[in-house]
């Protein structure tokens, strides 16, 4: 059995007195790590561990040139978007031109809650409309409006509507777009008939938290279509997807789609609270008439140039193909093991996100829990956790994937 050091045990019943239950720790043995460089986080024994799973820190823990402009520009000013400067500007300008030139405007937040949180708004503001449509166990943020259709932490509210994420196992690609389409247009005609039509339809590019759903099919443009037909707005959370996390900028742009919101959070940062929607101006056009919006820390000066440093590191490693060819790497690594181990039923994924399913939840917990005590970080995913959960930073390279693969391959043969 893991055992915790004297000194975690105290730490540990100082945490649960001062924090309460609703704060969680992973693992059997949780970690406390002191020290994190690149991909790796040292614990305070000093013993190194792989972190295949922290997506927050897109380029790297402790990323050097992230740090330097921190702490540069709060030595100089911070303070908030109600006077002039350049940074939150030139974190605008360098957004937008990642996007199709639809996507125009950029509106700055602390956290993805907030951005979703703000989306919402607009999207109700435009449509006059309440009605939400979302994925069966997505996770979309903690404010009360953002619980309320995250079914992974809440039941949804009732003018909330739930539907199934795509299935792409056993169907061609049109067949999976054209199933999960219905399946959308359906939610809008029982939003409907509720008296409280379809405002939007927000997924999770990636569809993280219901088991992780990457594939070719066109299945964003066509939930997409659908629930415009029915008047409402399509809404791309980006948090978990984006900043070259599959291999592009942006897990929407693997189809052609469009998106009229997209959220962003987590990575753009590094770690540091900044977050962003961008949206087609004539929607922010509608809102800004009728409400007002600020933010006292949202795209101060400080995260603006912390999330341009993040940027500039993106572009320096160039991202997106650095991930194609680290995330091809790890896939081959995958479906080797897949072939060796009855026990992985499905890999799903693409870049460096991927869903390893195993036959059932308990033997994912087991799994995950053996590669801590290896000195390697995996979660899990989906309703039933029963997916493994890899997402490492992005400076991760071909020989941490192999370290990844190896130490999964000895999980899964030590259960048996």
């Amino acid at each position: 059995m893991p055992t915790l050091s004297a000194d975690d045990q105290r730490l540990l019943a100082r945490r649960q007195s001062a924090l309460g239950p609703s704060y969680r720790l992973f693992y059997d043995e949780p970690l406390h790590p002191v020290r994190g460089d690149g991909v790796w986080l040292w614990d305070a024994d000093g013993r190194r561990h792989l972190d295949a799973y922290n997506n927050v820190p897109v380029v790297g823990h402790a990323n050097a040139a992230v740090n330097a402009a921190l702490i540069a520009q709060s030595q100089l000013l911070n303070t908030h978007t109600r006077y002039l400067h350049d940074n939150v500007v030139q974190l605008a300008e360098r957004l937008r031109a990642l996007f199709p030139a639809a996507l125009d405007t950029c509106v700055f937040t602390c956290t993805g809650s907030e951005a979703n949180d703000l989306a919402l708004r607009v999207a109700q503001e435009f449509t006059g409309r309440r009605g939400l449509i979302i994925t069966r166990h997505a996770y979309h943020g903690v404010t009360m409006a953002l619980a309320q259709c995250s079914p992974s932490l809440c039941p949804p509210a009732d003018h909330v509507e739930v539907i199934d994420p795509p299935a792409f196992q056993g169907v061609d690609a049109q067949a999976a777009a054209a199933a999960f389409a219905q399946r959308v247009d359906e939610a809008a005609a029982a939003l409907e008939a509720r008296g409280t039509p379809v405002s939007a339809l927000l997924l999770d590019t990636v569809f993280a938290s219901d088991g992780v759903h990457i594939d070719a099919a066109p299945i964003l443009q066509a939930a997409a279509q659908a629930v415009r037909r029915r008047g409402g707005l399509f809404i791309a959370d980006e948090v978990q997807g984006g900043f070259c996390r599959t291999g592009r900028w942006w897990a929407f742009g693997r189809e052609s789609v469009v998106p009229d919101m997209v959220t962003m959070g987590k990575p753009m940062g590094n770690g540091h609270p900044i977050a962003a929607l961008v949206l087609k101006t004539p929607l922010m056009e509608v809102f800004g008439k009728r409400c007002r919006y600020f933010n006292t820390f949202g795209g101060n000066t400080v995260s603006a140039a912390v999330a341009l440093a993040v940027l500039d590191e993106l572009e320096r490693i160039d991202a997106p193909a650095h991930v194609r060819r680290v995330g091809g790497h790890l896939q081959q690594a995958l479906q080797s093991l897949a072939a060796q181990h009855s026990a992985i039923t499905q890999i799903r994924g693409e870049g460096l996100y991927w869903g390893v399913q195993l036959e059932s939840g308990s033997l994912a917990s087991t799994v995950v829990n053996h590669l801590r005590q290896a000195g390697v970080l995996i979660s899990t995913s989906g309703p039933l956790g029963d997916t493994l959960k890899i997402r490492p930073p992005l400076p991760f390279e071909t020989e941490h994937a192999d370290l990844l693969a190896g130490a999964l391959d000895e999980a899964l043969r030590a259960r048996v």
